[in-house]
């Protein structure tokens, strides 16, 4: 029964991987498409999603499987539980960088607008959060998953600077008024793929050392 726990087990860590990369990827792909001003790119992050979600579906069915037919414990069942929450984070960013993409058609439509070094930093910060926390995920590496902490912060202090942006850049500018919208609706998307990549690496840290530092990260905020 153990082996078979074992063998369960990796075939779901196995699966839970490639919905990491696929979700990567699509994300990559919604920020590429607005930093190279790319239509067809767009469109190849609307077309994935279908896949994205299919792949949630089966892995959250294995991880019941595996509940139901072995009832884990201990570490085993960290892991699986675990994975299902972060099974729900992937799908979530998924279909948030639907959103970004789709606001990005906008965007790549309109001419330029004076943020776009501001918002280059955010989105490379996002795409930062992503690719650390999944690394620390599959690899069970806290300290990452620490990293990813620290990253959120910046990137919430960055949506917050597109606020002050955007009155700015509409005031010198009242043209640019629907361009920033998309923006800033964008900017919002990033900052809660930003809470979903940091609730990876917060469950990581469950996973790895049984600890929940959710509401310690949410006491200190409110300091």
């Amino acid at each position: 029964m153990a082996r078979q726990l074992h063998t369960e087990i990796e075939q779901l860590k196995k699966k839970i991987f490639e919905l990491c990369a696929l979700v990567e990827e699509n994300f990559k792909n919604a920020v590429k498409a607005i930093l190279d001003r790319d239509l067809q790119r767009a469109e190849k992050v609307l077309a994935q999603d279908d896949a994205i979600d299919t792949m949630e579906i089966e892995v959250e069915e294995e991880c019941l499987k595996v509940l139901a037919l072995h009832q884990p414990v201990a570490v085993d069942l960290r892991f699986i539980i675990g994975a299902m929450k972060i099974n729900n984070d992937l799908e979530r960013i998924g279909d948030l960088a639907v959103n970004v993409a789709e606001r990005g058609f906008e965007i790549i439509k309109s001419a330029p607008v004076d943020i776009d070094t501001h918002f280059n930093e955010m989105l490379a910060r996002s795409v930062a959060m992503i690719r650390k926390s999944l690394s620390a995920f599959l690899n069970f590496d806290t300290k990452l998953s620490y990293e990813v902490c620290k990253l959120d912060d910046e990137v919430d202090a960055l949506h917050r600077k597109m606020f002050s942006i955007f009155k700015a850049e509409v005031a010198k500018n009242p043209s640019t008024m629907e361009v920033m919208l998309q923006y800033l609706t964008i900017s919002r998307h990033i900052e809660r793929i930003a809470d979903h990549a940091t609730n990876i690496a917060e469950d990581v840290i469950y996973m790895v050392d049984g600890d929940i530092i959710r509401h310690n990260r949410l006491r200190k905020m409110q300091e």
